[in-house]
C-alpha cells in the first residue's frame, strides 16, 4: 500500500527532548486536579494514596520502558498488546489509549481557557480553549524537532516555577495545618482519592508515542523515561506536601487553581508576585497540552497504519514529516469535547482510558516474555516478575475506585469500548502487515 512506504517518520528526538516531553505531558498535573483528592480524603489520606500510586508509576515505567525499547512505534501500547494477543487485544489497547490522550487535550484546554478567564474576566473560557487548541495542532504540524525544542523550553520554564512556588512556601509551612483534620474519611477516603493521585503521574507513558522518531532508542528511551519520573515523583510530593501547611487546606480541596491561591495565603491576594505567579502558571498547563496533542495524534497514525482507523489518518506530511491528518483528527475531538463535557468528566474518562491501557501493558510484558523469549530487549525490567505484578495489581485497584464512584462514565467509556469491537468484528477488519511490528498481523 502506498501509505506504508511513505508513513515514516523522521528520527531527531534525545534524551532531552523525551524528558521535555514526558514531563511537559504531565506537569500540568501538579498545578491543578489533584488538590480535589484532599475533598475525599484529607492530607494524610491523599499522602498515603498519592505515595500508592507513586509506587504503581514507578514499576510500570520500568516494566513499561523494557516494552518502549524492544518494539519502538508509535503505537505505544496498541502495538504491544497487537504482538502479544493479537489484533482484539491491540484493538482494546488502542481504544484505551485513544481514550487517554485524546480527552486530556480537551481537559488541559478546558483548563488553559479557565486559567486564563480567572486571570482575565474578560476572556471567555471556550473561546481561549479553542484558541489554545489551534496553535498547538499548527506547532506539533510543523515538525516534530521544532515542536519538541519548544517542549524543552516550555518545560523547564514550568518546573521551575514550581520549585519557585516551593521555596516561597516552604518557610511558611506548619506541621500542625497539615495534621488537621488528616484523615475524616478514613481508608475509604484513600480508596476514594487513587483516581485523583493518578493526575499528578496521567500520560507519562504518552513517550512511547513519539519511539519512531528517537536517535538510538535502546539507549535513550530509558534515559529519558526515567529522568522525567524522577523529576514528576520529587514535584508531585513536594507540591502536595508544603501546600497542604501553610494554611487551611480544605479552602485550596474545591478550586482549579490552588498554587496561586496558596501563594496568596501567604503574601497575600494583592501581592504583585502572587499575580505573576498566576500568569506564569500558564507554562504547566501549555507543556502538557503541546504534549498531549503530540501523543495523541502518534496514536491516531499508528492506529491508522496498520488498519484500524481509516487509511488517510496515516499520511505523513512531505515537507515537516508530521502525521497531519492524524493531528486534524484529533483536533475535531477535542473541539467537541469542549464543547460538550465538563473539565471532570473529561478527565475522569481520560484516567479510564490510561488504566486501561497500563493493565493491558503489563499482560502484554507477561506474555511476550514467555511467548518470544528471544526478542531483543536492550532494557530489561528490574525486579521481573515483581515489578510489572505490583503495577498491575495497583492499577487494577485504581481502575476498580474510579469505576465505583464513576458508574455512568464507566458505562460510557466500556460501551465504548464494546461498541468499536462489535464494530471491529462485524467489518471483518484484519490489520495490515505492519513492518515495524516484524511479523504479519495475526488473524483472529
Amino acid at each position: 500500500m502506498e501509505h506504508q512506504t511513505a508513513a515514516t517518520l523522521k528520527r531527531t528526538l534525545k534524551p532531552i527532548h523525551l524528558w521535555a516531553i514526558a514531563v511537559g505531558l504531565v506537569i500540568s498535573g501538579e498545578y491543578f486536579g489533584w488538590n480535589y483528592g484532599w475533598g475525599v480524603s484529607g492530607t494524610i489520606g491523599f499522602l498515603i494514596a498519592s505515595l500508592l500510586v507513586t509506587v504503581m508509576y514507578v514499576t510500570f515505567i520500568f516494566s513499561y520502558t523494557e516494552l518502549t525499547a524492544a518494539i519502538p512505534h508509535a503505537g505505544g501500547a496498541f502495538a504491544y498488546a497487537y504482538r502479544a494477543m493479537g489484533p482484539m487485544g491491540g484493538l482494546v489497547a488502542g481504544y484505551a489509549t485513544l481514550v487517554d490522550f485524546l480527552l486530556a487535550t480537551p481537559a488541559i484546554a478546558f483548563a488553559l481557557g479557565s486559567y486564563l478567564h480567572f486571570l482575565y474576566p474578560s476572556v471567555g473560557v471556550i473561546p481561549s480553549a479553542l484558541a489554545f487548541n489551534v496553535v498547538f495542532m499548527l506547532l506539533n504540524a510543523s515538525g516534530v524537532k521544532e515542536s519538541a525544542v519548544f517542549s524543552v523550553f516550555i518545560t523547564a520554564l514550568a518546573v521551575i516555577e514550581l520549585l519557585i512556588f516551593m521555596g516561597i512556601v516552604a518557610p511558611h509551612f506548619k506541621m500542625d495545618n497539615f495534621m488537621t483534620d488528616p484523615m475524616p474519611f478514613g481508608w475509604s477516603g484513600v480508596f476514594a482519592a487513587l483516581p485523583f493521585a493518578v493526575w499528578f503521574y496521567l500520560a507519562i507513558e504518552g513517550v512511547a508515542m513519539v519511539a519512531e522518531e528517537v536517535k538510538n532508542p535502546a539507549r535513550n528511551i530509558p534515559k529519558g523515561y526515567i529522568s522525567a519520573l524522577a523529576t514528576l515523583a520529587f514535584l508531585a510530593l513536594g507540591v502536595m506536601i508544603l501546600t497542604g501547611g501553610v494554611g487551611n487546606w480544605r479552602a485550596l480541596s474545591n478550586i482549579d487553581y490552588p498554587l496561586p491561591e496558596a501563594i496568596g495565603m501567604v503574601l497575600g491576594k494583592d501581592n504583585s508576585f502572587t499575580k505573576l505567579f498566576a500568569s506564569i502558571g500558564l507554562f504547566g498547563l501549555i507543556a502538557s497540552l503541546h504534549g498531549t496533542i503530540l501523543a495523541s495524534s502518534r496514536q491516531v497514525f499508528a492506529m491508522a497504519r496498520s488498519g484500524f482507523l481509516p487509511e488517510k489518518l496515516s499520511a505523513v506530511n512531505t515537507r515537516f514529516k508530521t502525521p497531519h491528518w492524524a493531528i486534524a483528527a484529533g483536533g475535531v475531538v477535542s473541539f467537541v469535547a469542549i464543547f460538550t463535557g465538563t473539565t471532570s468528566q473529561v478527565i475522569i474518562l481520560a484516567v479510564l482510558g490510561a488504566l486501561v491501557m497500563y493493565i493491558m501493558s503489563m499482560i502484554s510484558l507477561f506474555i511476550l516474555r514467555k511467548k518470544e523469549p528471544g526478542l531483543e530487549r536492550p532494557f530489561i525490567a528490574p525486579f521481573y516478575p515483581l515489578f510489572p505484578a505490583i503495577a498491575l495489581v495497583l492499577s487494577v485497584v485504581c481502575m476498580i475506585a474510579l469505576v465505583y464512584y464513576n458508574l455512568l462514565l464507566s458505562g460510557i467509556f466500556f460501551g465504548g469500548l464494546v461498541l468499536a469491537g462489535g464494530l471491529f468484528l462485524l467489518k471483518g477488519k484484519r490489520a495490515v502487515t505492519d513492518e515495524l511490528l516484524n511479523r504479519p498481523a495475526p488473524s483472529i
